[in-house]
């Protein structure tokens, strides 16, 4: 049985297009309860057998690829694209208030980070995993204010 915690997702990375179609269909299952033929019908396929094919052979249409990961909840396959093409994929910030505790996480995220980076790099003693997390960590931490400051010039409506 897969784990269902949300950590567990977060750190899968996958190795190829039919490892990351096969992910979202777990994800689908595990978190969502839904069955390839469920995933079918929310992407608007007349016949689920279209699906399991496209699963079995890594060969989905990229149009689908949208609805196909909305209807697993979870985006692999955009994920594995990039990777493949050497580009970083980064999730898209929310803008709130930002609070001083946001500004120390900052700091501490970065300071972090650069440890993990200095000792990799000085005698390989760091964990490569755990240095490439705290660098993804910090970079969306970075992405977040990026957008608020962006945001500034054009205020949105507070609802």
């Amino acid at each position: 049985m897969t784990p269902k915690t949300p950590a567990y997702w977060k750190r899968q990375q996958p190795g190829s297009l039919r490892h990351a179609t096969e992910l979202c269909k777990q994800h689908a299952l595990a978190v969502h309860h839904r069955s390839v033929e469920r995933i079918a019908e929310l992407m608007g396929l007349p016949d689920h057998w279209a699906l399991y094919k496209w699963l079995q052979n890594g060969r989905m249409p990229t149009c689908l690829i949208p609805p196909f990961e909305a209807a697993c909840g979870i985006n692999y396959v955009t994920r594995w694209i990039a990777a493949s093409a050497g580009l970083m994929v980064l999730a898209m910030p929310t803008g709130r208030t930002v609070t001083q505790a946001d500004m120390v996480g900052l700091n501490s995220g970065f300071a972090n980070a650069l440890q993990l980076l200095t000792n990799f790099y000085r005698d390989g003693s760091g964990d490569a995993t755990a240095t490439l997390e705290a660098l993804r960590s910090h970079l969306e931490q970075v992405a977040y204010h990026h957008k608020n400051v962006a945001a500034y010039a054009t205020p949105e409506l507070e609802f």
